[in-house]
């Protein structure tokens, strides 16, 4: 089941949640700080010891004081107009935590708006991208559950209609 939710990812029940990270896993803004904030000293800590991520692709951690147990951390790429190969990175960061998703046999997932925020993603491009790679590939990784959740009204909307959109496509 893939479903859109309005909410603090950091209070999700779900097996893993996705963190939109910089490149040092470090601890930022937005997201990033938020699940940093929610997770504990324990979190940084461990970052610390995986010496960064590239964009494109994902690390996991533990998810030390969230409800979830592991926490994918994922750089997206920041937005430069569309002729840097963002898209390709974009739905790379997709791929890459369904792929750590299904290695930890991780039955349940919560996405942000990877790229969305600081980084300057167009919204709409980025929910495509997010639902095309999720919608093709979370049977293979073998989730019961994804959620993508969502900080606003207006983003929580954006992703429903797209959704629903791609439901309806046959085959899906």
């Amino acid at each position: 089941m893939i479903r859109v939710e309005l909410g603090d990812i950091t209070a999700l029940q779900v097996g893993a949640i996705v963190n939109a990270a910089n490149s040092s896993l470090l601890g930022g803004g937005g997201v990033d700080g938020a699940i940093h904030r929610a997770a504990g000293s324990g979190l940084l800590a461990e970052c610390k010891t995986i010496n960064g991520c590239p964009t494109g692709e994902a690390r996991i951690t533990g998810g030390y004081n969230l409800a979830s147990e592991y926490v994918i951390h994922t750089v997206g790429p920041v937005w430069q107009g569309g002729e840097r190969n963002e898209a390709q990175q974009l739905a790379s960061c997709y791929r890459a935590v369904l792929d750590l998703c299904q290695q930890y046999r991780i039955k349940s997932v919560a996405f942000p708006a990877i790229s969305c925020g600081i980084y300057g993603y167009p919204s709409a491009e980025a929910a495509k991208i997010a639902l095309e790679v999720v919608t093709k590939g979370y049977l293979k990784a073998r989730l019961e559950e994804v959620v993508f959740c969502c900080f606003d009204q207006t983003m929580a909307e954006l992703y429903q209609g797209l959704l629903d959109a791609y439901l309806e496509k046959p085959g899906l």
